[in-house]
């Protein structure tokens, strides 16, 4: 009989869950025809620029939709999975989650962009850049925590790459110099958090927030009092797009992928390297054996204490390279908290991804897509507040957090200081 019950129970908890998904679907189909279909006027047309003025790719024609056939497309698919949910299921969430956020955001940019020219491609290769310190904050996370440390002084330590970045950059007129420079003042930085937390077990987010506050008084008073009286001190240049030979040339996604700066292509690299290093090399099986179970890694000859001082000073490394991309990758000066909470939504992508390498660039992608669009939408006529759009990657970040935290399974000793 109890096992009966317990079926019983988990058909209908399968049931609930089943019949929750499909509403969601019929909801957002309802929606889109509420926001969308009904502020829309027959004969209505958008047109989606497929090339941008300076690149290499082949040129191709622009591409020109119906607004209301389009939008009721999308509602029908929505439709079609709401029923097919409720009839059959989908197990899969992160399928249903991309239905719906595909559906949604291609209704509304059709409708944002009827009867102008909206540049797609402009906005999905800024997305893709303005996912790098995102990206590179994630990996620091990811890093960190694998080894069973939490490290949410990212903000801060990206703050301190940046204006470390504009300094030695401007003096130097060498930006490779800069970087190192910045990569050497995260590593500085992470070393100090690690010594706080590790040798005389500070609470971890006591320490990171320390960080935190720390960095924004430093960079901010050194801004006011020195970089903003002198010019020389505050514009270091960036670095240059550079074209991967033939690449590049592809149409659309040679534009997205391959034509763009040192620091992105970095981004790039680090992720494959660690993504390598954690789950194909011993280093990475002692980092993630220290991350979920120290005692035991301790008692097979892994020296924890080194183990988690490499990991957490690496990841202030990588850190530092996503807060050179505020300054010599992006505008080649430095302004107050310029980084705007960029760190803190890298730890939100590190969670969404699972704390894997791959899977945190691929969330920061979402993240750098809302940045990207809040952007490219207050040059259209969209009858939102800008103040509203300004809003669009912090919602995101909500939205994702509220759905995956209790779902995402964190490494079992993150957090906590080891005793010996």
């Amino acid at each position: 009989m109890t096992a009966m019950a317990q079926g019983l129970e988990m058909t209908k908890s399968t049931f609930r869950t089943r019949l929750t998904a499909g509403l969601i679907l019929f909801g957002v189909a309802f929606l889109i025809l509420l926001l969308f279909a009904f502020n829309s006027q027959p004969g209505e047309e958008a047109t989606f620029n497929l090339n941008l003025a300076h690149t290499q790719a082949i040129p191709i024609p622009n591409l020109t939709v119906p607004v209301l056939p389009v939008i009721y497309v999308l509602i029908l698919v929505l439709v079609f999975f709401g029923a097919f949910q409720l009839a059959r299921g989908i197990s899969s969430t992160g399928l249903l989650a991309a239905i719906i956020a595909f559906c949604f955001v291609a209704a509304f940019l059709v409708w944002a962009a009827r009867g102008q020219d909206f540049s797609l491609i402009g906005m999905l290769s800024s997305a893709f850049v303005r996912a790098t310190p995102i990206a590179l904050a994630a990996l620091c996370g990811v890093i960190s925590e694998r080894a069973g440390v939490v490290n949410i002084g990212i903000e801060g330590i990206m703050l301190l790459g940046a204006l470390t970045a504009v300094m030695v950059g401007s003096v130097t007129n060498n930006l490779y110099i800069a970087l190192l420079a910045a990569i050497l003042i995260g590593g500085l930085t992470a070393a100090a958090h690690a010594f706080l937390v590790i040798r005389f077990k500070v609470d971890q987010i006591v320490s990171g927030v320390a960080i935190n506050i720390f960095a924004t008084g430093a960079t901010s008073f050194i801004f006011s009092r020195f970089l903003e009286l002198n010019d020389n001190l505050n514009n270091s240049g960036i670095f240059p797009v550079i074209p991967i030979p033939v690449l590049s040339k592809i149409p659309v996604i040679g534009t997205i992928f391959f034509e763009n700066t040192f620091i992105v292509y970095l981004g790039i690299v680090l992720v494959i390297f660690l993504h390598i290093l954690l789950f194909r090399t011993s280093w990475g099986l002692r980092t993630r054996a220290v991350g979920e179970h120290p005692k035991a890694a301790d008692t097979l000859g892994v020296d924890v204490y080194l183990m988690r001082y490499i990991n957490v000073i690496l990841g202030g490394m990588i850190a530092g390279v996503g807060g050179a991309y505020f300054t010599i990758g992006s505008v080649g000066r430095f302004d107050e908290v310029m980084t705007a909470g960029k760190g803190f939504i890298g730890l939100a992508a590190m969670i969404f991804g699972n704390w894997n390498p791959i899977g945190a660039y691929m969330s920061s992608l979402i993240f750098g897509f809302a940045d990207s669009l809040q952007l490219k939408l207050q040059f259209l006529q969209v009858p939102i507040r800008s103040e509203f759009l300004l809003m669009a990657p912090y919602i995101v970040t909500m939205i994702v957090l509220t759905g995956v935290v209790g779902r995402a399974i964190p490494p079992a000793a993150d957090g906590q200081p080891y005793e010996k």
